[in-house]
């Protein structure tokens, strides 16, 4: 009767653990079972989360680089049509995916640039200096100009007047520096090109600034032939501002024989003004910008290609240039203190 009743409290066991296990151990053993254990609480395991998304290399079908032809609000065919066979030639040459916009001006591009709407421009000399300031562009290629890609700019005095020229004709260099040269003419009278001229007002005015020299206001005689009439008259303004040399221009000369005689070169501004070139966004890899580079020249060597970039952007040539070359014409712009979006169309 004994082992009866033990093999039925062993069937009982057996049947409530067969229970147990079978419904999910919905309620605690030491219930059943009399001797009390703590019941962990399980850790939540972590929500697994998507991978940021990555960025499409630049370059592909999926992030082309853009290049920005010319800025005009209302570009020709020829534009459009030129602008195609440039994109496919870098493409083909380049390997990457290349599409081509229209900025409606110049402020535009610079923006697009900023914000990587644009990865390829030809650039201003003033709209660089923007680009650079705000460090999103890399000069690629300067544009040629009678085979220089920079020029200078002089200060013209009348011989009969009270300045002094420190510049020496026969050696073709100064004989001092800019502060020295400009002092005398603290509290005088400019005759300046125009508002947006870097030889015949900007560069100039940076100079002013830089040896905090302060003249009266300046006249503004629309044309550089006209700024050496000026300081000819020598009743107009004390002194003048203008390109190397514009005392040479063939209307002067028919007007004023003894032009070269009368008014002489004060100082010299060194050959640090550009003219357009062909920028890169900085954003982009520094692995691609002797790719586009080499691609550029090579467009310019084809017949096809000169006339292209001649219709895009002006250019008949250009060379290679580094950022540096641009240095002390972005520090004088910067110094003469004028807002540069009234320099930039």
């Amino acid at each position: 009767m004994l082992a009866n009743k033990q093999t039925c409290k062993k069937r009982i066991v057996l049947l409530t653990l067969t229970l147990l296990f079978t419904l999910g151990c919905t309620f605690p053993l030491q219930v059943m079972f009399g001797t009390p254990t703590a019941v962990s609480t399980p850790t939540a395991a972590p929500i697994p989360t998507q991978p940021p998304l990555s960025t499409p290399a630049p370059g592909t079908d999926q992030n082309p680089l853009i290049l920005a032809l010319a800025a005009t609000p209302r570009p020709s065919d020829a534009i459009l049509s030129a602008g195609d066979i440039l994109a496919a030639y870098l493409e083909q040459r380049t390997g990457y995916r290349i599409v081509t916009v229209v900025p409606s001006s110049e402020q535009a591009l610079v923006e697009a640039l900023a914000v990587g709407n644009a990865h390829i421009a030809a650039l201003s000399p003033y709209a660089f200096v923007m680009a650079r300031n705000e460090s999103s562009v890399t000069a690629l290629l300067a544009r040629l100009h009678n085979g220089e890609m920079f020029y200078g700019a002089q200060i013209l005095i009348n011989r009969d007047s009270e300045f002094t020229s420190y510049f020496d004709e026969a050696r073709g260099e100064n004989t001092v520096d800019a502060a020295t040269a400009f002092k005398q003419f603290a509290d005088k009278k400019p005759c300046w090109s125009d508002k947006v001229s870097p030889s015949g007002y900007v560069v100039p005015l940076g100079l002013l600034n830089q040896a905090q020299v302060t003249t009266r206001a300046g006249a503004f005689l629309e044309g550089q032939p006209n700024v050496v009439r000026g300081v000819y008259a020598d009743d107009i303004c004390d002194f003048g501002a203008t390109f190397i040399d514009a005392r040479t221009t063939p209307i002067l000369e028919a007007d004023y024989p003894d032009v070269m005689d009368k008014v002489l070169v004060a100082w010299r501004v060194p050959e640090i003004i550009p003219y357009e070139n062909i920028s890169m966004a900085s954003s982009l890899p520094i692995e691609m910008r002797r790719v586009i580079q080499r691609a550029f020249i090579d467009f310019m060597t084809t017949p096809e290609g000169k006339a292209a970039m001649q219709t895009i952007y002006g250019f008949d040539a250009m060379l290679p240039v580094e950022d540096s070359a641009y240095a002390e014409f972005i520090a004088l712009v910067n110094a003469s203190q004028l807002d540069l979006l009234t320099l930039i169309e």
